[in-house]
């Protein structure tokens, strides 16, 4: 009888919990995310949070408002602005970020006072909100803890460009979080760099070359002292959106690895369905698909190592709408 791999744990998201239908909004409500609820939850254990809730506000209790300086606002109730739990938001935002440093991503409610990443209002003398917007207070004590993390806010995730980046993140976070259990090691570094490739040069290709050369002044040095800055500075490569042009780019070098391996005829339909995918004919999958056709019968050990080809779970179907 043939043994079979264990299941991979799935990778642990945090959540704002009015999104996954917990009726703790201000008013008894919820904001259900069908995208999280639905069609994330198969791949992500979500750890739902509600900081309002969890300080001690009721359900129903009257709205808070962020006021004062933007870059450095209060949290006070909307109708008494005795009220001010700023102090209780920030603790706790201290607090969650230390309890739980195990998860890969955070899905955050957005606009509110609490978990809002941006663009949340911040309430002037007279009531008029301030030109610059800020973000909950919270959301900025997590966030604060844990900066490399990948955060997002439900609303962004209907995008399908910022859906696939960010879930991307989400698989590189959880891939680096498994490395550091085993022992990073200068080999052990340096394939994880390997593997991340063609990943990095659809998103950021001068990050690329510049983590290379990070990892290239290793020496003799301890490969722990560089693998932070190393990680940081991947997940800021990672945050910047890769284009059609970029994605393009990295079709062609893939494609160049089986310009031995396949027919003239074969290579001509490659290049119309890359060249389709450039002009936004097909979507990204459809290049794609033909390309992991002809590694699988042209297998390439360089190649099969790279995350670039399926960065989250086919299934997600996150390349099909980029």
């Amino acid at each position: 009888m043939a043994c079979t791999a264990p299941a991979q744990p799935k990778p642990k998201i945090a959540i704002s919990a009015c999104l996954l239908g917990a009726e703790v909004r201000f008013n008894g409500g919820h904001k259900e995310s069908r995208l999280c609820s639905e069609a994330l939850s198969e791949h992500f254990d979500f750890v739902p949070l509600c900081p309002e809730v969890a300080i001690g506000l009721g359900i129903p209790r009257q709205p808070i408002r962020l006021i004062g300086a933007p870059a450095a606002p209060q949290a006070v109730g909307s109708v008494d602005s005795t009220l001010n739990v700023t102090q209780p938001l920030h603790d706790y935002g201290v607090e969650m970020a230390a309890a739980h440093m195990d998860i890969s991503g955070y899905i955050f409610m957005q606009k509110s006072p609490s978990c809002g990443l941006a663009r949340v209002k911040v309430y002037q003398d007279g009531g008029r909100p301030a030109e610059l917007s800020g973000r909950g207070i919270f959301a900025q004590a997590f966030c604060d803890a844990h900066p490399d993390l990948p955060v997002e806010e439900d609303g962004r995730l209907n995008d399908p460009v910022l859906r696939e980046n960010f879930m991307t993140r989400v698989y590189a976070y959880s891939a680096w979080q498994a490395l550091l259990q085993q022992g990073i090691t200068r080999r052990s570094l340096t394939e994880f760099h390997a593997r991340y490739k063609y990943q990095l040069m659809a998103n950021h290709p001068e990050q690329y070359r510049t983590l290379g050369t990070l990892l290239g002044s290793l020496g003799k040095q301890d490969p722990l002292t560089i693998a932070p800055q190393y990680f940081s500075e991947l997940m800021a490569a990672l945050k910047k959106c890769a284009t059609r042009r970029t994605h393009t780019n990295v079709l062609q070098h893939l494609s160049g690895h089986l310009k031995q391996s396949i027919s003239p005829e074969d290579k001509q339909e490659m290049q119309r369905l890359i060249n389709q995918y450039l002009h936004g004919i097909v979507p990204l999958v459809v290049p794609l698909t033909l390309l992991k056709h002809h590694f699988r019968l042209h297998p390439d050990a360089y190649i099969s190592r790279q995350v670039y080809l399926q960065p989250h779970p086919e299934n997600l179907s996150l390349r099909n709408a980029i």
